[in-house]
């Protein structure tokens, strides 16, 4: 059995994540996981669990909170979501 690195508990289904930095983390949950390696975007702060936008170096959950904060300006970046490819 494994202890989750988020939450403590002591879970027979736990699981393993290991970042290309070398962590290894045990979780019970996805929930932890991501509350634990999830980047939080830095203007709504929610957890960004898609693709994301990264703007200078920066996390946002879109082009909308980049564009809020003034880290891009115009259609430097855009959202593909509900966007027509054509």
């Amino acid at each position: 059995m494994g202890t989750c690195d988020v939450c403590g508990n002591d879970y027979w289904m736990t699981f393993e994540v290991r970042t290309t930095g070398g962590g290894v983390h045990t979780f019970d949950s996805l929930e932890c996981a991501a509350q634990r390696l999830a980047p939080v975007c830095e203007h709504c702060q929610c957890r960004v669990l898609g693709h994301g936008v990264e703007a200078s170096g920066r996390f946002f959950c879109c082009a909308h909170c980049a564009r809020m904060v003034g880290a891009v300006t115009g259609d430097e970046l855009r959202d593909a979501v509900g966007s027509h490819p054509g």
